[in-house]
């Protein structure tokens, strides 16, 4: 109303034709896909950037393993870039959702007027392929009362977010000094007010925090939304503020956490002595027992007797002599050696998407591919 009154101050009597087969309703409907459609296209263009940045990382950390945990343990040993990579393919699915919910709400409202449409000769199409829309969209009272891709928008910031919070946890933990695996770079800790010895990964733990307003402006939408009959109804004014705050808080998270990746060191030497702990190839050991024909089940058996006398020797696997594991079981041969350790259980991963070397520089170079980046970066 605005817009048409200072268009009447300039022109005079021609605007007032401007509100002809128009409506607050669809008008307003109408911006806010055109909105919701930029806005998701920049979202996804940090989700790249992250992405990027990530595989970057990887490259440049090649041969590096780490431990892994299932429960917050001690599991089996992965390389780090297939971790790093892991959140790459996440991302992937972030920005999946996202493309799949801007196409669905890139349909135009324009022309539904108030929610019954109009009786003047309007030409929907034309002015739903001007603004670049698919096609208008069926049914006028679907079409100002729908806010499905509006739900849909904040949800997939929502996941974002989560598997955004997931990354920050995981590097709040691996910077500390109980595990020590990375070191950020001045340019993105901060100290503390009282304690000079602080170097505090603040970026990340930010990332983790914003999380819950994204999911926080889902929630109130879905809770805006659930009672509302058909069609307009002015509570939906309320609908603007928390994918405002849901967009700026997402989009801030993905520039922070690419920064943050692009400016920390992972201790390897830190990293390789914390290795032995937890007996990391006992796995590879059952499946070597398999590959000689035992069953799982009793390998997992005799692995575990394995463990128990490393464990009562403050041992690894691969310090048992040939002798002592074939007091457990005769099966066990001189090729063993060939699977305890963990660079040796890292060789013989094989499967399609494991952590294999050769399995993880395949994953490495599509999306190095995939994403344009550079070899030489």
């Amino acid at each position: 109303m605005n817009i048409e009154a200072a268009l009447t101050d300039l022109v005079g009597e021609p605007a007032k034709k401007l509100h002809t087969a128009r409506s607050r309703n669809d008008q307003v409907s109408t911006d806010f896909r055109l909105w919701c459609r930029d806005a998701i296209g920049n979202i996804v263009s940090r989700i790249k950037y992250l992405q990027a940045a990530l595989v970057i990382l990887a490259k440049n950390n090649e041969g590096l393993i780490v431990p892994g945990y299932t429960h917050l343990q001690r599991a089996q040993p992965v390389l780090l870039q297939h971790l790093l990579l892991a959140y790459v393919e996440q991302l992937e699915r972030d920005a999946g959702r996202l493309l799949d919910c801007r196409t669905r709400l890139n349909f135009c409202p324009l022309g539904a007027c108030a929610l019954a449409g109009t009786g003047l000769p309007i030409d929907r199409f034309m002015t739903s392929d001007a603004l670049g829309f698919s096609a208008p969209m069926r049914n006028s009272i679907d079409a100002v009362s729908d806010r499905d891709f509006v739900l849909e928008f904040l949800s997939s910031n929502s996941i974002t977010a989560i598997h955004l919070s997931r990354l920050g946890e995981e590097w709040v933990l691996w910077a500390s000094e109980e595990f020590g695996f990375i070191t950020p770079s001045d340019s993105v800790s901060t100290g503390s007010s009282i304690m000079p010895q602080k170097k505090n990964p603040d970026p990340m733990e930010l990332v983790r925090g914003k999380s819950a307003r994204v999911v926080g402006d889902l929630v109130t939408l879905l809770v805006l939304c659930k009672g509302l009959p058909h069609a307009y109804n002015r509570d939906l004014q309320e609908d603007k503020e928390p994918v405002f705050d849901s967009v700026k808080a997402i989009t801030g998270m993905l520039e922070v956490s690419a920064e943050f990746a692009q400016n920390i060191t992972f201790n390897s030497e830190r990293i390789q002595n914390a290795l032995p702990a937890g007996h990391l190839d006992a796995t590879t050991l059952a499946d070597y027992l398999v590959k000689k024909g035992m069953p799982f089940r009793t390998s997992h058996d005799v692995v575990g007797r394995s463990v128990a006398l490393c464990v009562s020797r403050k041992s690894q696997l691969q310090d048992l002599s040939l002798d002592e594991l074939r007091s457990i079981s005769p099966v066990f041969d001189q090729d063993v050696y060939e699977y305890l350790g963990v660079e040796n259980s890292i060789k013989n991963f094989s499967s399609y998407g494991s952590t294999g070397s050769e399995c993880v520089a395949s994953q490495l170079d599509y999306w190095m591919t995939r994403l344009n980046i550079n070899r030489n970066t």
